[in-house]
């Protein structure tokens, strides 16, 4: 399938076409056939949740710029307008795509499993009596319809819920009902507009009907409720039904705040989240347009606001759609593995002691992460224990080990991030925990978003102290450690350790000027220029003759003067990998700037989360982890940590991965300077698949081998 559109003269991909690119990737996955059933249909969740957080983020912030005056335009880089309606053609062209993916392959491939989706009116005696009883003992007293009286009452729309608005006539009653008055106006049946919330905040989306023989069926409870309108609205002639939906701007827009309670700040902008303004209308494309007009005209819908979609919206609850045949047509588990090494210590203090570790994640288990807060919190040699906290899971481990530590008496700290975004609330309360039981807690700093993922654990030993860290790509969340693919590292390095002192100072107290960091990167102070710095030793490298060589793995790539120096270093003729899974501006194989860049992209059953930079160095490599995508906010608004994988067999194992991954040529995806994935060219045999290749071979023990 065709991309939006790039022109050959510029430099840089628009990031929103890049992003929109990126989950036309996911989309793909939901055609390959060579996944189980089950598994294509999550990846339509995948692409529709990922599209519906781009209009509430990305969308509505480009739709704010359109009030902007024009004096002020005149300093961004794109026209506002313009890239609007490029973003609305590639959905539409996008959406378009999704349909026939769920038509004419998903709802084929259930029904020849003998799963049927129905659509509108059952047909089955049984099921018409389950859905009529469904409605009336479990639905009905959760609907609460609405008739819109436009100008007079003022309704609002949720974000993200789904409405039925249903039209409506007066139906006509017998003559021998009618008042001799009422004959005359009788003849004329007066239209009504009417709107019913859809409860999947109480109802699951999907409800099973009663099996017929070997065959099973599943109903969406949006026509459920659709074939019980006449009940709801007793006296009116139902003409027809459509469903919509809003999303609003979600950008809670507070990072460059600088004075005031930051806390109360959040929490006055989650209660404006519901009521942000409108960033997509969402209807049926088989609305009439006088329907679409009149709940244009109540609801102050703007004509760029519109658009327009199918009989159902968010797909996004694919995520639960029932399985009566479970476990199959479903992806074989593939349980997190364990690390013998560290199990042969009770104590994980003891084995990070004797050498640094790493862990892969999802392949190996989080359970030593959580395992290193837990023993911390009952040891008595430790004293204080220090962490940062951006995305963590509900009921979270990593919370409650923190919790007994400081209920145990330890000085416990943490730094709470209260801007990551759609998990504020979550941030907040696990904050408000932690406080209850004398932790420490430290919120966002204005203006800057602390993304970094560090713990520090320091012990009393020989009448000293001695510092154990963690440090890792991805967040303190046990749940999506088993779905995201990170590398977290445990090390006794104590310079390490001085320098992680040296930032917990710093997020105490953003007037104390920490040391200058000599083994971390940390942005915004010293990351920026460390990674210009080796790229431009590389492109002296190769003006001298060598061999020029940088691999970087990122979630996106965006920041201008890093792509630019990219650039200049292709023209030196320095070799560039970038293996980017989603947004990346820049733009590969354009000759005289960037034909020695090649861009890799990878989507299968695992987010590829971590972020590895590797530089050649004329054979003596140096191979940096870390939390930080070259983006300009995480290199100059956030603060961001990454750190060297000095000891030479865990650098072997984290390269051994990422050349997996170049070597994967079966989800691996090419980009090309027009912004089209195409598949990886390599011989296809062996077939290297690397996702499972990578846990097949850490299960055998055999990572550091080269594939079979």
């Amino acid at each position: 399938m065709k991309t939006a559109e790039i022109q050959d003269t510029e430099q840089y991909f628009p990031r929103e076409l890049s992003w929109l690119s990126f989950n036309l990737r996911v989309l793909m996955e939901a055609k390959d056939t060579s996944l189980p059933l089950y598994e294509r249909i999550k990846f339509l969740a995948i692409y529709s949740s990922n599209l519906n957080e781009f209009f509430r983020v990305r969308v509505a912030s480009i739709q704010s710029l359109l009030d902007m005056k024009e004096s002020n335009l005149k300093t961004l880089r794109f026209n506002p307008e313009a890239l609007l309606n490029q973003i609305y053609t590639e959905v539409n062209r996008q959406q378009e795509e999704f349909g026939r993916i769920f038509r004419d392959q998903i709802l084929h491939e259930l029904r020849r499993n003998h799963i049927h989706l129905i659509r509108g009116t059952p047909i089955e005696p049984a099921h018409k009596k389950f859905v009529g009883q469904f409605f009336e003992e479990e639905v009905r007293a959760f609907l609460h319809p609405e008739l819109l009286r436009k100008n007079k009452i003022v309704h609002f729309l949720r974000d993200g819920a789904m409405y039925h608005s249903v039209k409506l006539r007066n139906r006509p009653r017998s003559r021998k009902e009618l008042l001799p008055a009422e004959l005359k106006a009788s003849s004329k049946k007066r239209t009504r507009y009417a709107l019913i919330q859809i409860p999947t905040h109480y109802f699951p989306r999907f409800i099973e009907l009663p099996r017929i023989g070997n065959e099973y069926y599943i109903m969406f409870l949006d026509d459920i409720i659709r074939c019980n309108l006449e009940r709801i609205f007793p006296g009116y002639e139902v003409v027809c039904c459509h469903s919509i939906k809003v999303n609003r701007n979600a950008d809670l827009m507070i990072e460059d705040e600088f004075s005031g309670d930051l806390v109360e700040k959040i929490k006055e902008s989650l209660k404006k989240r519901k009521i942000g303004e409108t960033a997509r209308f969402l209807y049926d494309q088989n609305m009439p347009r006088s329907m679409l007009t009149y709940l244009r005209e109540t609801f102050g819908i703007e004509e760029r606001e519109l658009m327009m979609g199918g009989t159902y919206h968010n797909f996004m609850d694919f995520f639960n759609f029932p399985n009566p045949l479970s476990p199959q047509l479903e992806r074989s588990p593939t349980p997190p593995l364990p690390r013998p090494e560290m199990d042969a210590h009770p104590f994980m203090v003891s084995a990070i002691r004797e050498q640094n570790r790493i862990l892969h994640f999802p392949y190996q288990s989080y359970d030593y992460v959580i395992r290193f807060l837990n023993q911390a919190a009952i040891d008595p040699d430790v004293e204080e224990i220090w962490a940062t906290q951006y995305r963590v899971a509900s009921n979270s481990a990593v919370v409650t080990a923190l919790i007994r530590a400081a209920q145990n008496g330890k000085k416990v700290t943490v730094f709470v991030e209260l801007k990551a975004r759609f998990d504020e609330a979550l941030n907040l309360q696990s904050a408000r925990d932690m406080e209850q039981a004398g932790a420490t807690v430290i919120y966002s700093i204005p203006g800057l978003k602390v993304h970094a993922k560090v713990a520090l654990v320091l012990r009393r030993e020989d009448g000293a102290h001695k510092g154990y860290a963690f440090l890792s790509t991805g967040n303190f969340n046990e749940k999506t450690a088993r779905i995201y693919a990170d590398h977290g590292f445990f090390t006794a390095d104590q310079v390490i350790v001085q320098e992680l002192q040296e930032l917990f100072r710093y997020l105490q107290n953003q007037e104390y000027i920490p040391r200058p960091f000599e083994r971390l990167m940390v942005a915004p102070f010293n990351m920026r220029s460390r990674f210009e710095s080796l790229i431009s030793r590389e492109i002296a490298h190769a003006k001298a003759g060598g061999s020029g060589k940088i691999l970087i793995k990122l979630n996106n790539l965006d920041d201008e003067r890093m792509i630019d120096r990219l650039y200049e270093a292709s023209r030196a003729g320095v070799r560039i990998t970038l293996i980017i899974r989603g947004m990346c501006s820049l733009r590969p194989g354009i000759p005289g700037l960037s034909e020695h860049i090649r861009v890799i992209r990878i989507v299968d059953q695992f987010l590829e989360h971590a972020r590895v930079y590797y530089f050649g160095n004329q054979g003596n490599p140096e191979l940096y982890l870390g939390s930080a995508d070259w983006m300009h906010r995480n290199l100059s608004r956030r603060i961001e940590v990454v750190f060297p994988i000095l000891d030479p067999e865990l650098a072997r194992e984290v390269m051994a991965l990422v050349d997996l991954q170049l070597q994967d040529n079966v989800k691996a995806t090419e980009l090309d300077r027009n912004l089209r994935d195409t598949p990886v060219k390599l011989d296809p045999v062996p077939r290297i698949r690397m996702q499972a290749e990578a846990y097949h071979r850490i299960k055998a023990g055999r990572l550091l081998d080269a594939p079979k």
